[in-house]
């Protein structure tokens, strides 16, 4: 299975259409995103991304797994997000 920060880094860059852009909102460096995303399409045996000098688009696998995992990943967030602000919310009396 894939690991979820690289499947965060790819949701990124398909929202973003651009590394740079995806490096910039994660503060990474672009070659981090770069050879994230470039590890995860090893790992799936599929090409997500069409690169070319000017453009990034999706391809058609791209497009499904973007589809499938962009809302399962968004629900994590927000779980996460909630239990972080319950924690900084003061309680008792």
């Amino acid at each position: 299975m894939a690991g979820l920060n690289d499947i965060a880094i790819f949701i990124k860059v398909a929202q973003f259409e651009s590394f740079s852009g995806a490096a910039l909102s994660l503060s990474v460096p672009v070659s981090t995103v770069s050879r994230r995303v470039s590890e995860l399409e090893q790992q799936l045996g599929v090409t997500l991304l069409q690169r070319t000098t000017r453009r990034l688009t999706l391809t058609t696998q791209g497009q499904a797994y973007f589809q499938q995992c962009a809302e399962p990943l968004n629900t994590l967030s927000d779980a996460e997000r909630v239990l972080t602000l319950s924690q900084k919310k003061p309680e008792g009396h």
